[in-house]
């Protein structure tokens, strides 16, 4: 009697390594530091920084600046640089270059891997977004699709930037060391720890061309209700235009096999 065997769709494949990789991930003492603590205690240190600005000049309040901060140090830390460490381990044990030998995708198995760490950078946000509306006494977002957005690209565009990093990381110690320009220059000139608004006008007016400057604006702009449509869709196209850059850098340049 023969066996029917159900062909296998990208969903079951992406549902597969995604489940392998959520076992992988509790195994990992140190990126699970990484993902999860670290985001979750920087905003707290940020606090007494943010209470000597004259945010109330800018237009803000503390809990304005604290909550898109802490959005951003989740993708910064919890997706980004957890995720070019995950990425460069799976080449350089050789895991990327076998799973090119099965059913999956290239696009599966960068997105296969991705989905645990988005998902809980995805969750540590919404746990960081409730704590700062409760302690904070943050107001209900005026524009909440404008902050959803701008979270949502933020999570795609942080998953294609640590592909493109992992490409250049020659080790996963190394990792420490190529994640620090985009995590550096995201935290001092996106706007993660100064608002873009205290900045000079021109000044401001390059800053916002950076990668996370439009997700952190669309952010605070979703929760202030301050921002116009004419500033969200120029927010909206810078996004995505780092994403699709990011994209094609992938493509281009990702390497499956170990460096050398």
């Amino acid at each position: 009697m023969s066996t029917v065997t159900t062909p296998s769709t990208p969903v079951s494949r992406l549902g597969a390594l995604a489940r392998a990789e959520f076992t992988l991930l509790g195994r990992s003492k140190a990126t699970l530091v990484a993902a999860v603590l670290v985001p979750l205690a920087l905003p707290f240190s940020l606090r007494s920084v943010v209470d000597d600005m004259d945010v109330e000049e800018a237009g803000l309040s503390v809990g304005l600046v604290l909550l898109p901060a802490a959005v951003g140090f989740a993708l910064l830390f919890g997706v980004y640089g957890a995720l070019v460490g995950i990425y460069t381990s799976r080449r350089e044990e050789l895991v990327l270059k076998r799973l090119r030998t099965g059913e999956l995708r290239d696009v599966e198995i960068l997105c296969g891997t991705a989905l645990p760490i988005g998902a809980t950078g995805l969750t540590q946000s919404l746990v960081l977004v409730a704590a700062s509306t409760a302690l904070l006494d943050v107001p209900a977002p005026r524009a909440p699709h404008l902050a959803a957005l701008g979270l949502l690209l933020g999570l795609v565009l942080c998953v294609a930037l640590a592909a493109v990093t992992a490409a250049v990381t020659r080790t996963v110690e190394s990792a420490q060391v190529t994640t620090l320009p985009f995590v550096m220059i995201s935290m001092v000139l996106s706007g993660v720890a100064v608002p873009l608004e205290m900045l000079p006008d021109r000044f401001a007016s390059v800053c916002e061309l950076l990668p996370l400057s439009p997700v952190i604006t669309l952010i605070r702009g979703g929760w202030a209700g301050t921002l116009s449509a004419h500033d969200a869709l120029g927010a909206i196209g810078t996004a995505v235009a780092w994403t699709v850059l990011a994209v094609f850098a992938v493509q281009r340049w990702f390497r499956w096999e170990p460096r050398r």
